[in-house]
């Protein structure tokens, strides 16, 4: 009996020996066949290559526009608004007149400055006629004196000394009387030219009653109506109004902030992109002109960039973007910032070779940019990387890779 049932169980267990081996081909075959068939689902990497282009390492400054000039313009005489011609967004040109103010004294001034001139000429045109008689009467009795000097001189005794002396009294009483008239000739003329300063200065003082644009530009204020009383803009003691403010728009200050570590990249007269986003367009402007000096409280260096607004676009206190380029590089190895992985000084980035399958590679970094890093060692041109979502593929890992749409650094 216990030699039958060994035999039984020893049939039993050759079976079973059979069956498994069998079930190993069949599960071995079919791992075989899997491995293909895993690669073709292989999930996608989006990929990028890397190639050599130029990186810049660049800070975004912000700020807004103003007129490149503004001011308040205001009468230089007190008088009342006759008319005012312009009002709030007109333009003008240098030289236009904005307003004409009424000031009856003025030209009561300007009347009785005429008129004093006139009195000064009239004044030296006597005085010239006085010398001239004065001159005319004193060359006859200088004439009459030498003849009777040459007549005692030539027959003594023939003339009387004191008919000598007489003529001689008369011939020196005609040289006072000259300088006497010259005295008044020259204060008539001195009397002129004093009319003729006030005269133009009261001239000059009514020509001041037409308010002048002092630059081309736009009217951004009106302070005054016909008929308002305006004092004149250079009394210190009265809070003058003004007329309007008027300011240069074909041309704007951008004021910039820049911080300390970036005043030695500030170049006067260089060019820079101005990004105004509430146009939605890129401006050209010109470094032109920086304070050269650090403000202690914020560790920024005052600079402004002129940006030309010929086409009247940009308005005052728009909001705009500059980028500082503070380094470059023309020609690097450079892939994405997001296909680094940084842990410490340390950088890695997952390359798909040539077999498709990841490997985890070291890398040296250099220059950054907003969107680009230098890779100064660790990779070669045209080697792919993965981008994004790099906590989805492991190192062995079999992909497909999928070529990425490749940013551009923008400069």
């Amino acid at each position: 009996m216990n030699m039958k049932y060994k035999r039984k169980h020893y049939l039993i267990l050759a079976v079973a020996v059979v069956l498994g081996v069998g079930v190993l081909f069949r599960l071995s075959g079919r791992k075989a066949h899997a491995s293909p068939s895993a690669e073709l689902n292989a999930p996608t990497a989006a990929v990028v290559m890397v190639q050599r282009k130029p990186i810049a390492n660049a800070i975004t400054l912000s700020g807004d526009f103003r007129p490149f000039q503004e001011v308040d313009v205001h009468a230089k005489v007190a008088g009342y608004i006759h008319k005012i011609y312009v009002d709030v967004g007109d333009h003008v040109k240098t030289g236009q007149v904005l307003a004409v103010l009424e000031v009856p004294e003025l030209n009561a001034q300007v009347q009785g400055a005429d008129a004093a001139c006139e009195r000064a000429k009239n004044a030296i045109r006597r005085a010239k006629g006085d010398l001239q008689r004065a001159e005319s009467l004193h060359a006859a009795t200088h004439l009459d004196y030498d003849r009777l000097k040459q007549a005692s001189a030539a027959r003594p005794g023939l003339i009387a000394q004191q008919e000598l002396d007489d003529a001689m009294a008369k011939d020196k009483e005609g040289e006072a009387q000259i300088s006497a008239d010259e005295a008044a000739l020259s204060e008539a003329e001195s009397q002129l030219a004093e009319a003729v300063a006030q005269q133009k200065q009261y001239s000059a003082m009514s020509d001041y009653t037409k308010i002048t644009a002092p630059f081309t530009g736009v009217v951004t204020k009106r302070y005054v109506d016909t008929g308002a009383l305006v004092q004149a803009g250079t009394n210190s003691n009265t809070q003058a109004l003004p007329v309007v403010s008027v300011a240069q728009t074909d041309l704007f200050r951008l004021t910039l902030p820049v911080p300390e570590s970036a005043v030695p990249s500030v170049r006067l007269g260089s060019t820079v992109t101005v990004r105004v986003p509430a146009l939605n367009r890129n401006f050209d402007g010109k470094v032109s002109r920086y304070a050269d000096a650090v403000a202690q409280d914020t560790r920024t260096m005052h600079t402004e960039v002129d940006v030309p607004n010929k086409n009247g676009n940009i308005v005052e206190g728009m909001y705009a973007e500059v980028d500082l380029t503070l380094s470059k590089k023309n020609s690097v190895l450079a892939v994405p910032i997001q296909a680094v992985t940084r842990n410490g000084d340390e950088a890695s980035v997952l390359v798909v070779n040539l077999k498709d399958r990841i490997e985890e590679r070291q890398v040296r970094l250099g220059l950054e940019s907003a969107n680009q890093v230098e890779v100064v060692s660790g990779l070669s041109a045209n080697e792919r990387v993965i981008v994004g979502s790099r906590s989805e593929f492991r190192p062995g890992d079999v992909v497909t890779p999928k070529l990425a749409e490749n940013q551009e650094e923008k400069f």
